[in-house]
């Protein structure tokens, strides 16, 4: 039947991207921590508690999906749903109104959409899911519908299926908090050649155009002019001209989609601002060490981290991380906290490159044992 189709395809659909995300918990946690950033929703205050809120947000679509799959609570798993997608909605439609957050992160690593893609995505789903609520609208019970109720006994099954689905989801879910994430769907996964991948990206650059916010200073207009008319038209800039480019508000914007990565990203310095990429790339063996909190590293980790990296025969051992000090007895490096979470998941975090290719990657911990 046509709803029983709607409801497993739109279940599916929450169970895919609650899972990709429930692999790889910190990597969601680091995108809430953008919508709290002062220049989205300005809650820093609720930043660190970025992980614990992921991991509830998670488990919300997991077992909702679920519980749609299996039609388990039908009415209260449908009107649960229904909210989640409005209050997502919301989320996306700022992003993409206010172009503040690029990737709204609703599948991961494993799939990027636009902030204005993630947007349809959720209300797509939302017309979907309020079309099922009114298709099983006579299948309501009249009493209860929204209570809790696992005695029944024609509902066991389906809750032993959903408390197995539930200790699946949590030792998947676990496993990438503590170590890496089960399935990694990030750029920088083990196998990779960056330097094959750098080429790609030089190939097929991304093209982007600035345009200017011009205004007019006789009539108070304002004009958004891309970089080649601007340079082409004289009455914009030229002297004596009424129109001035109003500071802070030129816009970046996307013409030609090229090939896609975050390696795009990966630019590693010394303390000096010397770029120290290439060199690491063709090192026949090296050993980074990444922090991107190191004011919240163990200083004795740390020092078990650079001793274990100098005694493995490395050709390059740098530490990488946001402060020009973080490391006592390797070589420091800088990089962007961003782009070393594109890469680090754990704080400190150890990649093991051999001529530009990804052979290891694992939390200090980790690498430690």
């Amino acid at each position: 039947m046509l709803k029983a189709l709607l409801r497993f395809i739109i279940g599916i659909i929450f169970i895919l991207s609650g899972f990709v995300k429930a692999v790889d918990l910190v990597g969601f946690s680091f995108k809430m921590e953008e919508y709290f950033a002062p220049n989205v929703f300005d809650m820093p205050f609720l930043e660190k508690f970025a992980l614990p809120l992921s991991i509830f947000v998670v488990i919300l679509e997991l077992l909702l999906g679920f519980m749609l799959l299996i039609k388990l609570k039908l009415k209260f798993t449908l009107s649960a749903l229904i909210a989640l997608c409005i209050f997502f909605g919301f989320l996306t439609f700022y992003s993409a109104y206010f172009n503040v957050v690029t990737d709204c992160g609703c599948f991961g690593d494993a799939i990027k959409f636009t902030p204005w893609q993630s947007f349809i995505k959720d209300v797509v789903l939302l017309v979907g899911l309020i079309v099922v609520f009114i298709l099983y609208r006579k299948e309501f019970k009249k009493k209860d519908s929204y209570s809790y109720s696992p005695k029944k006994e024609s509902n066991t099954f389906k809750y032993i299926l959903l408390g197995l689905f539930s200790i699946v989801m949590i030792l998947i879910g676990t496993h990438g908090i503590i170590h890496e994430p089960l399935i990694d769907f990030r750029d920088y996964k083990i196998g990779t050649d960056i330097q094959a991948e750098k080429q790609k990206i030089s190939k097929n650059p991304s093209v982007y155009k600035t345009f200017y916010s011009l205004k007019n200073e006789k009539t108070g207009e304002i004009l958004k002019v891309n970089q080649d008319d601007y340079i082409k038209e004289t009455k914009y800039w030229a002297e004596g001209s009424p129109w001035k480019i109003e500071e802070g508000k030129n816009e970046s914007v996307l013409i030609k989609q090229g090939y896609k990565s975050e390696i795009v990203k990966l630019k590693i310095e010394d303390p000096t601002g010397i770029d120290l990429t290439e060199s690491i790339l063709h090192a026949p063996k090296a050993i980074l060490v990444f922090s991107y909190a190191p004011k919240d590293v163990s200083p004795e980790l740390l020092k078990q981290v650079e001793a274990k990296a100098k005694s493995q025969g490395a050709t390059v051992v740098y530490g990488v991380s946001t402060i020009a000090t973080t490391f006592k007895t390797i070589p420091n490096a800088m990089m962007d906290g961003t782009a070393i979470k594109t890469i680090a998941r754990s704080n400190p975090f150890v990649l093991i490159l051999e001529n530009g290719k990804i052979t290891d990657k694992l939390p200090a911990k980790d690498y430690l044992k």
